[in-house]
């Protein structure tokens, strides 16, 4: 009875190994999704592309100059006609090595040449404004040098529906600091200047090789 027991046992191990089937691979490590241009074609490092609202009678593209009464810093903000792409602009990566631009990494988005008020045209998150309780876009960033000292200028692509949106929310100092994670949407200001801000309404966009 012992023996008919245990070759009963042996049987239904057997029968149940063939029936199981293997359980799928994730892939360890695996890179996010790389960012596409409006031709289906990769964003990469070291190219220029315009950023342009998806939505019509947002404006152009984006683009930057002084607002106010102010010279500094410089503002980053749509064009007001739907007809202009804006200026270009570069993506870098946090890793320099990385020739390919993927949704939730974090970037320096730089326009090419220095603004007014700084030696190069990267976007930084301003310190928050009391007058329009907005946090701004300029471009007094400063590029590379991932760090809690940088955190400011750091940026992230993400999809929203079958499009893209920018967002605030730097991983470049792990846990020594906190950040405030937030969309990038627009602020329009009496003075009618479409202004990129920290949002919690996003501002859906694509990207165009320049």
């Amino acid at each position: 009875m012992r023996m008919m027991g245990s070759a009963f046992l042996v049987l239904s191990f057997l029968l149940f190994a063939l029936a199981a089937k293997p359980l799928p691979r994730v892939a360890a490590g695996a890179a996010p999704e790389p960012v596409l241009d409006i031709a289906g074609k990769v964003l990469r490092t070291g190219t220029y592309y315009d950023i342009l609202p998806v939505e019509r009678g947002r404006g152009g593209g984006i683009t930057f100059a002084c607002t106010g009464h102010k010279s500094c810093p410089v503002d980053v903000m749509l064009e007001d006609y739907e007809d202009s792409d804006g200026l270009p602009l570069q993506f870098i990566p946090a890793n320099r090595k990385k020739g390919v631009i993927r949704l939730s990494t974090d970037l320096n988005i730089k326009f090419p040449g220095p603004a007014s008020c700084a030696a190069t045209a990267v976007w930084k998150v301003e310190k928050y404004d009391e007058l329009t309780s907005q946090m701004f876009i300029s471009t007094s960033g400063v590029e590379g040098n991932p760090g809690p000292e940088t955190v400011d200028n750091w940026f992230k692509i993400e999809k929203y529906g079958n499009d893209y949106k920018l967002v605030f929310c730097p991983t470049v100092c792990n846990d020594h600091c906190k950040v405030l994670c937030k969309d990038i949407g627009i602020y329009v200001d009496k003075e009618g200047f479409k202004r990129l801000a920290l949002s919690d309404v996003p501002l859906k966009v694509k990207f165009k090789k320049f």
